[in-house]
């Protein structure tokens, strides 16, 4: 379909004054370090204590900060309040894509009653056309994350399929994950089966952890427990806290079935390092039941050497996340 010359226009417009936007947002270091350790609480499920810090970077214009604080609001309050709106809109006026999805899934029925809807208000059928607009002039630059967005407000799936193809590690997890579930077309299960473990192979590779215990589990059914292995210490490397536990436990297991050597000092210092994951994912319970089984076979000098363990993997790699997806 042809563009008009005033829709070109416009979206030129747009991408003049996203890209200036952006450079504008300029980050201190200690704006940055805020951002990052807002975001850290945020994947932690710690939404209460991630306002503060992303604040401090959303106030200074950070279109990503801004998303997450709008994120943090809404996850806190358990719905779409004006002051997430506000930071939503804030980002996608900035080209956040995320936050024009957001927008456009929000009827803002609550603050039509109230009368205390923000003076920028659009609808949510032209946020979704700015999100749109946006992703499909990104796509076209060739950015695998906008053609998964793109999927995300179209519901084609072939740009999911792109995304993947084009190598954003989400996009091949969440399509394994989709053919996992039914979706897709596949002769034959066995083609299916190989088109599941080839995405999960790609993600963990590229680096996404989630996709890093997917692709493990898969190598387990093949009897293949040395990669079972392997991508579950990288998961854990990686920060991820389930695959954190996962190891931690299989360290514990004075016999184990898949191979992992009894390790009560390393079981011990991996389980204590979840503790701090006192917000939500049930983390904490689980920790809290296990370390006290663990700890009563180990010595005063082995909780010791536990302790230290922890400390040094702490300053040492990814602070813990969940990875929560970023919609």
């Amino acid at each position: 379909m042809r563009r008009s010359k005033s829709s070109t226009a416009f979206f030129l417009l747009l991408y003049v004054f996203f890209s200036s936007a952006q450079v504008q947002a300029q980050l201190s270091p200690d704006q940055l370090a805020a951002k990052t350790k807002g975001i850290e609480l945020y994947n932690q499920f710690k939404a209460i204590s991630a306002k503060p810090q992303l604040k401090i970077a959303a106030d200074a214009g950070d279109p990503e900060a801004q998303y997450y604080l709008g994120e943090a609001i809404r996850t806190n309050d358990k719905y779409m309040t004006a002051e997430a709106v506000s930071s939503y809109e804030a980002a996608a006026l900035q080209g956040d894509i995320y936050s024009m999805i957001r927008l456009a899934g929000e009827k803002n029925d609550l603050c039509v009653a109230m009368k205390n809807c923000s003076k920028t208000r659009k609808e949510p059928g032209a946020w979704g056309k700015m999100a749109l607009d946006t992703a499909s002039a990104r796509s076209a630059e060739g950015s695998a994350e906008a053609m998964y967005l793109k999927y995300r407000v179209t519901g084609d799936d072939k740009w999911l399929e792109q995304s993947a193809e084009n190598g954003y590690v989400f996009s091949q997890y969440f399509l394994g994950i989709m053919y996992r579930q039914g979706h897709g077309h596949f002769l034959l299960p066995s083609r299916r089966a190989e088109a599941i473990e080839a995405l999960m192979k790609a993600s963990a590779e590229g680096g996404y952890p989630k996709a890093m215990l997917e692709y493990g589990a898969i190598l387990a059914e093949k009897n293949d427990y040395q990669g079972f292995r392997h991508w579950n210490q990288k998961a854990a490397e990686a920060g991820y806290a389930i695959a954190v536990f996962g190891y931690g436990y299989y360290l514990s297991q004075e016999t184990s079935e898949f191979g992992f050597t009894y390790d009560p000092v390393n079981s011990y210092a991996l389980l204590s390092l979840l503790r701090e994951l006192d917000g939500g994912g049930g983390m904490l319970d689980r920790v809290n039941s296990k370390l006290p089984e663990l700890s009563a076979k180990m010595t005063t000098e082995q909780i010791s050497q536990a302790t230290e363990l922890a400390k040094e993997w702490a300053d040492t790699h990814p602070p813990l996340s969940f990875f929560p997806d970023k919609l």
